[in-house]
C-alpha cells in the first residue's frame, strides 16, 4: 500500500512539473550554455551536481528524464529550475530555466557551468 501511495506521489509530482516546465519553455532560458561533450554526459553531470545536499541541503533532489523530441531534461523538485540538454552537430546545448533569480538557482547554475 505505502508503495502504491508512492508511486503516486512521484506520478502527480510529474504531472506538475511537467505543465511547469512547458509554460516556462515559452520564455527564453535564463541561460544558454555549449558544449562539446555528449548529451548524456553533460545531463548525468547536472543530475549529479544539483544532488549535492552539502551545496543545496534537504532540496538536493534532481531527476533526469528522456525528451520526447530527443535528449534529456535534469530538473528539480516542482521544477523550480531545470535544464534542456538536447545534442546537435556542433556540440550539446543546454538551456537552463529558473523560476526565480535566488541564491539557489544561482548555486544550480554555477553546477551546471561545471559540467560544460
Amino acid at each position: 500500500m505505502r508503495v502504491l501511495i508512492g508511486a503516486l506521489a512521484v506520478a502527480l509530482l510529474a504531472g506538475c512539473a511537467g505543465s511547469t516546465m512547458e509554460a516556462a519553455r515559452h520564455n527564453s532560458p535564463t541561460r544558454i550554455f555549449t558544449s562539446n561533450k555528449a548529451e548524456n554526459v553533460v545531463a548525468q553531470c547536472v543530475q549529479f551536481a544539483w544532488q549535492d545536499e552539502s551545496v543545496f541541503g534537504v532540496d538536493a533532489g534532481a531527476f533526469l528524464e528522456p525528451r520526447k523530441s530527443g535528449g534529456f531534461t535534469v530538473y528539480t523538485t516542482g521544477a523550480e529550475s531545470f535544464a534542456d540538454v538536447q545534442g546537435g552537430a556542433s556540440g550539446t546545448n543546454v538551456n537552463y530555466y529558473a523560476a526565480l533569480d535566488n541564491w539557489i538557482a544561482q548555486r544550480r547554475l554555477a553546477a551546471l557551468a561545471t559540467c560544460m
